[in-house]
C-alpha cells in the first residue's frame, strides 16, 4: 500500500513536471514553427553547421512536437532526448560565451560590459528537467503507461490462448 502511494505521488510529480516544462517549451517552439512555416529559416542561426533550415526544423521538432509528446506522456523518454540535445546546444554552443546566470548577464548589460543580457541559464533550466524525464519516463499518469497496460493485457490474453491450444494438442 505504501509503495503504491509513493508511486502515485511520484507519478503526480512527473505529470506536473511534464505539463509545466512541456507547456512552457511549446511557447518557444510555436514561434519557431511559425517561422518555419513562413519560410523564415534564413533568419535562424546555424550553430552546428547543418544549415539554417535543418537547424530550425530540428529545434522546432524538439521544442514543439517533442514537448507535445512529453505533455501527454507518449514516448516520453525518447521525446525528451531531442529537447536535451537542443538545450545543450543552446547553452554550450549558442551561449558559449554568455554568463551562466541571468543575474550576471543583467549586471554586465546594465554595467555596459555587454550589449545583451543573454545567459546559459534559460537553456539549462529546460535541460535539467527534460534530462530527468529521459531517466524516469512519464510515470503511471501517461499514455506510455496506458499503452503498456493494454499491451500487457493483450500479451496475457495471447498467452492464455497459446496455453489452451497447447493443452488441446497434448490431449
Amino acid at each position: 500500500m505504501e509503495a503504491e502511494r509513493k508511486e502515485t505521488s511520484a507519478s503526480i510529480g512527473l505529470l506536473i513536471l511534464r505539463i509545466g516544462t512541456g507547456g512552457y517549451l511549446i511557447t518557444h517552439g510555436w514561434g519557431k514553427l511559425q517561422m518555419l512555416l513562413a519560410g523564415g529559416a534564413e533568419k535562424f542561426g546555424d550553430p552546428v553547421g547543418l544549415g539554417s533550415t535543418l537547424s530550425l526544423a530540428l529545434v522546432t521538432t524538439s521544442e514543439f512536437l517533442c514537448a507535445v509528446l512529453i505533455i501527454i506522456g507518449l514516448a516520453t523518454r525518447v521525446a525528451a532526448v531531442p529537447v536535451v540535445i537542443s538545450m545543450a546546444v543552446a547553452a554550450f554552443v549558442i551561449h558559449a560565451r554568455d554568463p551562466w546566470t541571468m543575474e550576471a548577464a543583467a549586471k554586465a548589460f546594465f554595467g555596459g560590459a555587454s550589449k545583451t543580457w543573454f545567459s546559459k541559464e534559460p537553456a539549462l533550466l529546460y535541460l535539467i528537467p527534460f534530462l530527468s524525464l529521459v531517466f524516469t519516463g512519464g510515470g503511471k499518469l501517461s499514455l506510455d503507461r496506458l499503452i503498456a497496460i493494454r499491451g500487457n493485457r493483450h500479451q496475457a490474453t495471447e498467452q492464455r490462448r497459446f496455453e489452451r491450444t497447447e493443452k488441446r494438442r497434448a490431449a
